[in-house]
């Protein structure tokens, strides 16, 4: 499968600063979802914006397809557009129909003929949205479930999984959109490694009482595990013994 956006050892740094990012790689496809996990500092946010092509690399390789959707982790403030202008002006940059209906679909309250900047910020951030989603190939999203209610969350949940496009993602409330792999900034514990499992299935509970295993979580069919520093090796060997597939490795 083609990655539809490439990040080859991207690293960046402002001016003579310290790294904020060295080194990352990854491959994102279509109809994929990627969430970026780290602690804070670990460059989650700046990984996006080089992927949305916002913010260029300091070093590395950048490739991603023409139509991508950004969505940062707060929405410009001051827009005079109204949300309708917004969106129909967007659309008409990517040359696609404009989506009023997602306004909709998502709970949109209020005057969508009214100023932007006049907008709450749940309503704002589903605008923010909406126009991402007319995006064909990236969807780019910095904690998108941000100010929105419960029923939206879930929308939007729905929403990013039946896209096609493939998608990077922050979410520190822990959102489960089937199918998505998580992906890991910066160290984890010191001497460990993080294995990321497809296949998992039923297989989640052994997995996760190996011995070595500190934590693991289930993602979709798959799981995100932790291990300690030396139990590596027993953790892949049983995994595969127990039908999973191997996504990553990473220390």
């Amino acid at each position: 499968m083609t990655p539809v956006v490439r990040l080859d050892r991207i690293g960046k740094r402002y001016g003579r600063g310290p790294w904020v990012l060295r080194d990352f790689t990854l491959d994102v496809g279509p109809g994929e979802v990627v969430a970026l996990r780290g602690g804070n500092g670990s460059g989650k946010s700046t990984a996006l914006r080089v992927a949305a092509g916002v913010t260029a690399p300091s070093s590395g390789r950048v490739e991603r397809g023409p139509s991508v959707g950004y969505v940062p982790e707060r929405f410009p403030t001051g827009v005079g557009l109204s949300a309708h202008d917004y969106l129909r002006h967007l659309a008409a940059v990517r040359g696609v129909p404009v989506r009023r209906e997602l306004l909709d679909d998502l709970g949109f309250v209020g005057d969508p003929d009214a100023p932007l900047a006049t907008l709450s910020k749940g309503n704002a951030q589903k605008v923010a949205l909406v126009q991402a989603l007319h995006a064909t190939d990236l969807l780019v999203l910095d904690e998108p479930w941000s100010g929105l209610d419960a029923a939206a969350g879930a929308v939007l949940v729905e929403l990013v999984a039946a896209s096609g496009a493939a998608v990077v993602l922050t979410d520190h409330h822990g959102h489960d959109v089937p199918g998505m792999r998580e992906v890991v900034l910066g160290s984890v514990r010191a001497g460990g490694v993080v294995i990321e499992l497809d296949r998992v299935g039923e297989s989640f509970p052994l997995i996760s009482g190996l011995e070595g295993v500190s934590e693991a979580r289930a993602v979709g069919g798959g799981a995100r595990v932790e291990v300690r520093s030396g139990y590596s090796d027993g953790v892949l060997a049983e995994a595969l013994r127990l039908g999973c597939s191997v996504r990553s490795v990473r220390s």
